[in-house]
């Protein structure tokens, strides 16, 4: 599929045509990756961050959030919670904290492998080489780095630079397959100012960096941040802004498991935002084959507020799972049993 034809998709709003789509993608998913969706139980350590993100709500200049680094103790807890609920991978993420430091994580990551089978992936940000080598040396499977927008431009506009370095998560996506990591990166859907030549552009970035995992999800507007309190300057030109839409999102979700077949490729929560019903059934009935039941302490969901009104925040780590089984159940799928590993894993040229 050419930028034209995924242009084209983007645009057309016939739900007839719109099926054959969603048909397309859901079959190449069966085909590729199969019927079962693999869990992710997902770990928010940390909201402290470094970075003046202008579309997160946990950026570094947001004074009204309570801020909080889980303890070990607290993360292992929930570590064997998820052995308790037979997940196959642990995810740990954060915002740019660098009280996680390299030492810190190096032994977390030992003793989550330790006493488990757990796949250890990791969403830390953009961190230096060093850590990024000696964390793959202590264990951890995976890496994901959302690029956000393949627009240079528009991501420097949303994406301020730490003084005096440069931010190309581009490079450091391909960095990481080096180092050895199966690599995840993803978008926002609908950012102000994406156009659709640019929503196209990022789709044909997914498949040229050879993604293991493809995250795409509504881009959400926060009061508490820079571009959620003024984003009329960065609207592109009359015609051409891609709506933060759910229907935008399941174009996005299909038309990403047609150009990667074997990326796994998640129904997320921000989907589930928009549509607390039936959105991540939806998102899986078009693509996807993850989903990532949230691990973290009730007591912290609230303060992770990376946008407003995100689904789940009131249940426990046991609601989530009961509830994601029933969903999976409810559409006519499995639940995946192991690491769930990217096909590409078993593949001899990994090469971006």
């Amino acid at each position: 599929m050419n930028r034209t034809e995924i242009v084209e998709w983007l645009r057309c709003e016939d739900e007839s045509r719109l099926e054959s789509l969603w048909k397309e993608a859901d079959e190449i998913r069966e085909k590729h990756v199969g019927n079962a969706v693999h869990l992710r139980g997902l770990l928010e350590i940390s909201n402290i961050c470094s970075r003046e993100c202008r579309y997160c709500g946990i950026h570094a200049g947001n004074e009204k959030l309570e801020r909080y680094r889980m303890s070990k103790d607290e993360i292992m807890a929930c570590v064997r919670e998820a052995i308790d609920y037979r997940y196959g991978t642990v995810v740990l993420q954060a915002g740019e904290d660098y009280g996680i430091t390299r030492e810190w994580m190096s032994g977390l990551i030992r003793e989550i492998k330790s006493e488990t089978e757990l796949a250890v992936t990791l969403s830390l940000g953009e961190r230096g080489d060093e850590d990024l080598v000696t964390w793959k040396e202590a264990g951890a499977d995976r890496y994901l780095l959302r690029f956000e927008t393949s627009n240079r431009e528009l991501y420097d506009s949303i994406h301020p630079p730490l003084a005096s370095e440069t931010s190309d998560r581009l490079a450091l996506l391909k960095r990481l397959r080096e180092i050895g990591y199966e690599i995840g990166s993803g978008v926002m859907i609908g950012i102000p100012g994406q156009t659709y030549e640019d929503l196209a552009n990022d789709i044909q970035t997914f498949k040229d960096l050879n993604l293991d995992m493809i995250g795409v999800g509504p881009y959400i507007a926060h009061a508490g941040t820079p571009l959620g309190r003024n984003d009329k300057k960065l609207q592109a030109p009359a015609g051409e802004q891609v709506p933060n839409t759910e229907a935008m999102t399941y174009k996005g979700i299909a038309l990403a498991r047609i150009a990667c077949p074997d990326a796994n490729i998640p129904s997320t929560s921000a989907l589930a935002t928009l549509n607390t019903a039936t959105g991540r059934e939806l998102g899986l009935a078009r693509g996807a084959n993850i989903v990532m039941p949230n691990l973290t302490p009730k007591k912290y969901r609230a303060m992770y507020e990376i946008y407003p009104a995100k689904a789940c925040i009131d249940e426990t780590a046991a609601d989530c799972r009961a509830c994601m089984h029933r969903r999976i159940i409810s559409i006519g799928r499995g639940v995946g049993s192991g690491r769930g590993d990217s096909p590409n894993k078993t593949k001899p040229d990994q090469s971006a």
